[in-house]
């Protein structure tokens, strides 16, 4: 098995990996149907070529969807029930697509996709805080037909307060800020935080339910370049847009909404060239069948505690300082690399070099930014 390596995590960041069919259909050849179809010879996906193995979908209706049709809860429980339902096993597809360019292109810029299979975890459940964890668990089809060893990667976390008194959010070039919020009755705050956990962006808005979906649109956030973006790519420093995301019966979907933002040295818009394109993206979280994340469910327990110091020690940065701004742009950086090698170590053995997580923390962290 291939745990939370440095190699596994360039694998899924940086690829963009031909998906597999569910098991009970023929692997179709890989397409774009909602693009430039005029040009499609010019615009084809970026990525590679790499598989994964079949799944198999599991479109009934959720344990965790029925939950959340029961009448006569109130509606801070049904707020809650739509987001636990996010937990669970899923086969993931990312689609990104310049909609819009607002400069003039020889042609348009390719859209993007990727896919992973991943095991959403409840964290932390307190009644008005909930937190998600990603951990990816994929198997590659080798050359010779066979599934790979399980990649394990640690992904991303998605934690969400009821009534939040403030959020940090991200105001470009490297720097996030912590900002108060008026107290308003029934928002839910979202922030989002890299594979590292340092923060990446965060959002407010309000759950609507219906019988056939529930549904979270946030207000306009700012976010830095994904790693899809900034390695073919220096000529935007935000995005900004809205994020929602859509619980339906079988699993969830995450829509982005976004504009592709030009600062100046001062983080303000720049007023000659403030935008360069629209980007539609969306995230399509599709439920399988749970077996083949073993690894995964060791990977969680063994190393919660580690990242759960990691957390507590970016929190008490923003208790300290109400902006931090890092020395460059944290995905370049590699700074995930020690906390990730000493989380592959407790994975592998939990008592084995716990007494280091505290250096390796502080280590990491003081190379992370400058408080500003």
């Amino acid at each position: 098995m291939i745990r939370n390596t440095i190699f596994a995590a360039s694998i899924f960041l940086a690829a963009n990996i031909t998906f597999a069919a569910d098991a009970e259909q023929t692997p179709a050849a890989q397409r774009y149907t909602f693009s430039w179809s005029l040009t499609a010879d010019q615009v084809k996906p970026r990525g590679g070529t790499t598989h994964g193995a079949d799944v198999t979908l599991d479109t009934s209706e959720s344990p965790a969807w029925i939950a959340l049709q029961e009448v006569g809860i109130s509606d801070l429980e049904r707020d809650r029930r739509a987001i636990l339902a996010m937990a669970g096993t899923y086969r993931v597809t990312f689609d990104f697509l310049e909609t819009i360019p607002f400069v003039a292109l020889d042609k348009p810029n390719a859209p993007y996709q990727s896919w992973g299979t991943e095991k959403i975890y409840v964290d932390i459940d307190d009644g008005k805080f909930i937190s998600l964890l990603h951990i990816l668990e994929m198997h590659m089809v080798e050359a010779d037909g066979k599934p790979s060893e399980p990649i394990v990667v640690k992904h991303w976390r998605q934690d969400w307060r009821f009534e939040p008194k403030d959020i940090v959010e991200y105001v470009g070039n490297d720097r996030w800020a912590k900002r108060s919020l008026n107290t308003e009755k029934n928002l839910w705050s979202q922030t989002v935080y890299q594979v590292d956990e340092s923060p990446r962006y965060a959002g407010v808005g309000r759950w609507e339910h219906s019988a056939a979906f529930s549904s979270w649109l946030s207000n306009d956030t700012a976010r830095p370049l994904p790693r899809r973006e900034w390695s073919v790519r220096k000529d935007y420093q935000v995005l900004r847009g809205t994020n929602r995301h859509t619980i339906v019966p079988s699993g969830w979907v995450q829509e982005e909404n976004n504009l592709k933002t030009v600062l100046n040295a001062q983080r303000q818009l720049d007023t000659t060239r403030p935008y360069l394109a629209r980007e539609y993206g969306v995230g399509r979280y599709e439920r399988i069948r749970d077996e083949g994340f073993a690894e995964a469910d060791t990977y969680f327990e063994r190393t919660r505690s580690f990242w759960k110091e990691v957390r507590t020690t970016w929190a008490e940065k923003f208790k300290k300082y109400t902006s931090i701004t890092l020395r460059g742009p944290v995905d370049q950086l590699g700074l995930f690399e020690p906390l990730f090698t000493q989380a592959d170590q407790l994975a592998e053995n939990p008592s084995a070099g716990a007494e280091k997580n505290a250096d390796v923390i502080h280590s990491a962290l003081s190379n992370m930014g400058a408080p500003n």
